[in-house]
């Protein structure tokens, strides 16, 4: 008994003595945000947040280089950033970026805001569309109503109050480290290694829970670098963020509207009209005029409509190519998977749409075949036959000529003997001009 209490003892004391497991690390969640702000970022973010928290990531990283964009895309993203159960960090970088309009609240509302020497924030001063002032009433109030927005961010997060209505009303803008030492952001950091030091540590209010962050050990491996994850766009969101940059939305809109102009003066061009249809419902999606799944729906309907139309209308694939485009477009709009949590699979979009154009192609070739090949029957089918003199000719005299099976009268300039063979030359009505068939 004595023996087996010293072996516990032992044991026990074993056990102490050993030093500690350290923890693995766990990456890093870091998202790109590299152009305008508009309802594909947004929707980005948000499935960004909700896929750190679910993993329970110690944060989320975004690494922020933006003009500005637009003002509804910019309040969802703060949105989602103030109600997240995750610590966001908004990073500019790298060294030249800026955090420009939209950008300047979306670095307000992170939990750790920080910058990259060479980088500048501010300049958010709304504007429209086409980067007018907007005058008038509607104007001061859009003034106001986003100054006070900025302004309750700042003060929720500790920073600089007084520069982010400044940076609004009258688009002041500063460098990293002015905006450091002003409290806009809480520090400059060169690169990822020194932004996650300088951040452990830090308390954050998250979700209404004060937290410690404990990031360096924890996303630290054991060669000292910083391990991160990558979130990149979907399929459909890439397709969004390219077509909702201003210019190009402005050019869908005019290409839209132009090919519906010129199908309804010149009905029956056809690709005007197609083209123009699908450009028109992209630039309502781009403008957010229609929401991303309603557009989805409306380009499946439109490409439904174009393949059963190509079917009886002879547009030599015009209208099939373009219902096929449409199809393809509103299978990845179809499903907002920020809001639904649900979406359609890209290989199986784009093996339908591949089967699809294989179909499309097979027809094709076997219709562009048919047209090229010679005819087979009636008159056009006669000429070039090669048949048999079953009666002489002996000019002027016609004689008799076998062929496809069938005895018609026949004519040549040059006498034919029996059994000798022919070639069809023309149709004369009832009569075959022959001529002695080539060996």
């Amino acid at each position: 008994m004595n023996r087996f209490a010293v072996v516990v003892t032992l044991l026990a004391l074993a056990g102490a003595a050993a030093p500690p497991t350290p923890p693995k690390p766990v990456a890093l969640p870091r998202m790109v945000i590299d152009g305008t702000i508009n309802p594909a970022v947004a929707g980005f973010v948000h499935e960004s947040i909700g896929r750190a928290e679910a993993d329970g990531a110690p944060a989320l990283l975004i690494e922020l280089d933006t003009p500005g964009g637009l003002l509804d895309s910019m309040r969802a993203i703060v949105k989602d950033i103030l109600a997240a159960r995750v610590p966001v960090i908004v990073w500019v970088a790298p060294s030249g970026a800026e955090a420009g309009s939209a950008g300047v609240f979306i670095t307000l509302a992170a939990h750790i805001a920080a910058m990259a020497p060479g980088t500048n924030i501010g300049a958010a001063h709304p504007v429209g569309g086409g980067g007018e002032d907007i005058q008038g009433k509607l104007g001061e109030k859009i003034v106001n109503a986003t100054a006070s927005f900025s302004e309750a961010i700042a003060r929720q997060r500790g920073r600089n109050v007084e520069w982010a209505a400044q940076a609004v009303r009258e688009s002041k803008a500063i460098t990293a480290e002015e905006a450091a030492r002003r409290n806009v952001v809480d520090f400059v950091a060169r690169d990822l290694a020194e932004l996650v030091q300088r951040a452990d540590g830090r308390r954050v209010d998250v979700a209404g829970e004060r937290r410690v962050l404990a990031l360096a050990n924890a996303v630290r491996g054991a060669d000292g670098h910083v391990r991160t994850e990558d979130y990149r766009m979907r399929l459909s969101q890439q397709v969004l963020n390219v077509i909702a940059h201003p210019n190009i939305a402005s050019l869908l809109m005019i290409a839209g509207l132009l090919g519906l102009y010129i199908e309804m003066t010149h009905p029956g061009v056809v690709f005007p009209g197609v083209a123009g249809a699908i450009c028109l419902l992209l630039a309502f999606a781009a403008f957010q005029v229609l929401p991303v799944n309603t557009t989805g729906l409306a380009l499946l309907v439109l490409g439904a409509a174009l393949l059963v139309a190509e079917a009886f209308l002879p547009t030599f694939g015009v209208l099939g190519v373009g219902g096929l485009v449409a199809f393809v477009l509103g299978f990845l709009f179809l499903f907002d998977t920020a809001e639904t949590g649900l979406a359609v699979s890209r290989p199986l979009v784009l093996g339908v749409g591949g089967a699809a154009a294989a179909a499309m192609l097979l027809i094709a070739t076997v219709v562009v075949r048919s047209q090229w090949r010679r005819p087979r029957t009636g008159i056009e089918g006669l000429l070039g036959e090669v048949g048999v003199v079953k009666r002489p000719v002996a000019p002027p005299a016609d004689g008799t000529v076998l062929v496809h099976g069938e005895y018609w009268t026949a004519a040549s300039d040059d006498a034919l003997a029996q059994d000798e063979r022919v070639e069809v030359t023309a149709v004369e009505g009832l009569r075959l001009r022959v001529r002695r068939a080539r060996r």
